[in-house]
């Protein structure tokens, strides 16, 4: 057996543990990283990155449609559009290729091992390798620090197992044709995303949330667009509805649900998609013979990314929420930075979320029921995209610019946003809470003309009494 010594040792080579190795690399630390699959997780290879590429494919696509049916404002018409899923699929996988290959590149450019493999720990500082590959030896790595980055998965409904019918996000991603009836049990961000994508691919969609409203993890205001969106475009709502399990109908397989009142009823399905959420992949790689502490179902860990065990380290989803690659990302580069022997630890201003539904919702730091919940004495302001140039040549009018500000001296807590193409504004919202903005110094930034981000500089300015287009 093949025997490795290195400082650092990687598990897991999603966003957070291949910025993590890059970072290493860039500081002359000896790093290996072991991943059993392609590099950068499930992010780049069956999450963030493929999924946005469907959704921009069924946009794409609806327009079309909309176009062929002689709807469009614009004046544009088409004939008879078609989708070819297989083609749609292979475009994504090409993307999905050349990012992850550029991973790859990159690992190898700072001297950065990839071992692919899958590890198991023995203790603290040895992990065993066994390789993807049949003809290849195990390999056993030792290590002075061993950072943990091993992601989340799909959580399993226990009376619904994965069979082909009823599939997670991963499987969503893949298929090769179209359903004719897709269920969505979950009304959260993952759900939505492709439930909505699937919609406008040609799909029947019913989506199935036991919680009273879609969305739930964000505020209500931010919801009604999407809510609004989804009745549009015939996306059918179950709210405040059980799932009880799957079985055998008249056409195929069918789900039984359960409203508040107790009454149950039974939705045809070609594809059951669960999108309940996600959990700390802890299982299965012998993360118990560490013994650390936990948080519920994450690893629980300190200002700096350590665990309970000296020089073992952990980030992204195995830590628990907010799980979000951006968040891996910045934990990965801090863990190489400390070991490196830098000050450094994580304690960022804000953590900017979006939820790329139809509009788009971003979020950063505080919400104004959030400022009141912290016991800050807030002020909030919104500007509508009705009243903004670039939205309206865009046909993105539905939605809104939000900014939640400290009254006594408008230090920026929050920023939030419901719109089209609302993602590329979380940048900016985050940089200017990160860099501790005032309302003034945003509202007197002159920002460019038309552009969605005049709906920004407004906010401010309504939040200062004195907003100029509206």
């Amino acid at each position: 057996m093949e025997t490795i010594n290195t400082t650092l040792l990687i598990i897991g080579g999603g966003p957070g543990g291949y910025v993590a190795g890059i970072r290493a690399g860039q500081l002359g630390i000896p790093t290996v990283l072991v991943e059993g699959a392609q590099p950068g997780g499930t992010c780049l290879n069956v999450g963030c990155i493929p999924s946005k590429a469907l959704i921009h494919a069924a946009d794409e696509f609806c327009k079309v449609r909309g176009y062929a049916a002689e709807t469009s404002s614009l004046g544009i018409t088409a004939s008879s559009p078609r989708i070819d899923l297989d083609r749609t699929v292979a475009w994504k996988d090409g993307i999905v290729k050349k990012l992850t290959g550029g991973v790859g590149a990159l690992l190898k450019k700072n001297g950065v091992r990839l071992v692919n493999g899958w590890a198991t720990i023995l203790d603290g500082k040895t992990v065993e390798v066994t390789p993807g590959g049949a003809a290849e030896a195990t390999v056993r790595i030792r290590c002075e620090h061993l950072l943990l980055a091993s992601g989340s998965q799909s959580v399993e409904l226990p009376f619904m197992p994965f069979d082909g019918t009823v599939i997670s996000s991963t499987e969503a991603l893949s298929l090769d044709r179209v359903p004719e009836r897709m269920v969505v049990v979950g009304a959260g961000y993952i759900g939505l995303e492709l439930g909505t994508a699937f919609r406008k691919l040609g799909a029947q969609v019913t989506v199935v949330e036991a919680a009273e409203r879609i969305l739930p993890a964000y505020d209500a205001e931010l919801v009604k667009p999407v809510a609004a969106s989804l009745a549009r475009l015939g996306v059918e709502l179950r709210l405040a509805t059980s799932v009880l399990g799957m079985e055998d109908g008249r056409e195929g397989k069918q789900l039984r649900v359960r409203d508040a009142s107790g009454v149950e009823a039974f939705l045809e399905a070609d594809k059951v998609l669960v999108a309940v959420g996600r959990k700390p992949r802890t299982v299965g790689w012998g993360l118990e013979n560490l013994m650390l502490d936990m948080n519920g179902r994450a690893l629980k860990v300190d200002d700096g990314c350590r665990t309970s065990m000296r020089n073992v380290w952990a980030i992204g989803d195995l830590t628990g929420e907010p799980m979000l690659a951006h968040r891996a990302m910045a934990q990965g580069e801090m863990v190489a930075e400390i070991i490196s022997g830098k000050r450094r630890h994580f304690a960022p201003a804000a953590i900017p979320a979006v939820c790329y539904t139809d509009p788009e919702i971003v979020v950063a730091g505080l919400s104004p029921a959030e400022a009141v919940a912290a016991g800050i004495d807030a002020i909030s302001a919104s500007f509508p995209f009705s009243a903004n140039g670039r939205a309206m040549t865009i046909e993105g009018t539905d939605g809104f610019v939000r900014v939640v500000a400290r009254k006594d001296n408008h230090l920026i807590v929050g920023w939030q946003a419901v719109g089209v193409g609302v993602s590329e504004l979380a940048a900016g919202f985050t940089q200017s809470i990160e860099l501790g903005a005032l309302l003034e110094d945003v509202g007197r930034t002159i920002h460019a003309h038309p552009t969605l981000g005049e709906a920004v500089q407004e906010a401010a300015l309504r939040a200062l009494g004195h907003a100029l287009h509206i």
